[in-house]
């Protein structure tokens, strides 16, 4: 969140089926992030194939959200061996950074990942097009996008056999995406945690984007956690889920501990909506916990500027470097300081995140609830 041969074959090489949609070619076996046999669901789990499921040879129609820092080579190819699609957010890596987890990723899976990367040129300091260079020169080929438009990129994935997913916020920007290219849509609802591009609750967006697109995979994001919430935004015709709070409470994300247990302790009621956190990407509104940095600037009247405790250092990373109280860093392991006076990320959906649990067993469970929670609704 190295370098190896720049010519390595990836095993989730695309080839174009019949219909022009890019599908994913997987090893059967391979070895997972632990060096055992690949997490392959059993037959029972064709049930759960839909239009995601297929573009991109995954068992379960699930997506680990790019959740920022707290993504990892591990969190990723543990998902990926578990058969979902595990993501890498690298748009605040530098491009030696994004080379190594996509290789490390990479060499510990041979599963379906991908990389997400912000287009917004406030989140980033490395162009759009550096991060694309490298990572399909390390062999990735699932790319996302969000905060911004995908087009200018779409044709030179498609011609190194590469599949993209677009973030949406309504049903008129999942057509223009359709449109230019883009192979599934990710409709992200308001409920979502980290940064949000949508004003619409999740519920009344998945629909109106599957309407605007009927044939190409919508992927639902937003306020889902269990099986419960795959299955109804399957029902309202999503291909796929896209989950990141509930990823947080993995032992393999990077996240502080006492944020992931804000996290666990925290009920759907205690996320703030705003663009509070903004050094760093301002204008960028955002869903996290609430805390005293929250506390303290809704008693000063929600101020945009001159809030309580402005450029106070609240933390520092663990080579020194300060961290101020209004970034948008997320809190990784190795801060030291008032943690938790730092965006702590996260949806609605914490209120139905209670333990935690390996990403690879928790892609298991996620799937068997999801076909109890089909079944009682045939």
């Amino acid at each position: 969140m190295d370098a190896d041969d720049d010519d390595r074959t990836t095993t989730a090489g695309r080839m174009r089926s019949g219909d022009d949609r890019p599908t994913t070619g997987r090893t059967q076996g391979a070895p997972d992030s632990s060096g055992g046999p690949t997490n392959r669901f059993p037959s029972s789990m064709s049930n759960l194939e839909t239009s995601l499921t297929e573009m991109l040879d995954l068992d379960v129609p699930l997506v680990q959200a790019p959740i920022g820092s707290a993504t990892c080579p591990e969190l990723a190819a543990a998902v990926a061996d578990a058969g979902a699609l595990g993501m890498l957010a690298v748009t605040w890596r530098d491009e030696a950074q994004t080379r190594e987890v996509a290789a490390e990723t990479a060499r510990r899976t041979d599963g379906v990942f991908g990389v997400n990367i912000v287009v917004d040129p406030d989140a980033k300091t490395v162009p759009t097009e550096t991060h694309i260079q490298c990572c399909l020169e390390e062999g990735v080929d699932v790319f996302s996008f969000s905060f911004g438009d995908a087009a200018p990129y779409v044709e030179r994935i498609h011609d190194h056999g590469g599949t993209v997913l677009q973030s949406v916020g309504s049903a008129d920007e999942a057509r223009a995406a359709v449109d230019a290219g883009v192979d599934s849509i990710v409709a992200q609802g308001w409920e979502a945690g980290g940064h949000v591009q949508s004003n619409v609750a999740t519920l009344p967006l998945v629909p109106r984007v599957v309407d605007a697109v009927p044939d190409t995979p919508v992927i639902a994001a937003g306020g889902i956690a269990d099986g419960r919430g795959i299955g109804a935004v399957l029902t309202l015709g999503a291909a796929g889920a896209w989950l990141g709070t509930r990823f947080l409470a993995t032992p393999e994300a990077r996240v502080h501990r006492l944020y992931r247990q804000r996290v666990l302790d925290a009920s759907e009621t205690e996320t703030v909506y705003a663009t509070l956190y903004d050094e760093g990407w301002p204008n960028a509104p955002h869903r996290v916990l609430e805390n005293e940095t929250v506390a303290d600037w809704r008693a000063a009247g929600e101020p945009e500027t001159d809030r309580p405790g402005s450029n106070e250092t609240v933390a520092e990373t663990g080579d020194g470097t300060p961290v101020r109280r209004y970034e948008d860093s997320l809190a990784t392991p190795e801060l030291r300081g008032e943690v938790e006076q730092l965006p702590l990320y996260a949806g609605q959906s914490a209120g139905i995140t209670r333990d935690v649990l390996p990403a690879t067993e928790l892609v298991r469970e996620l799937a068997d609830e999801t076909l109890a929670a089909l079944d009682r609704t045939r």
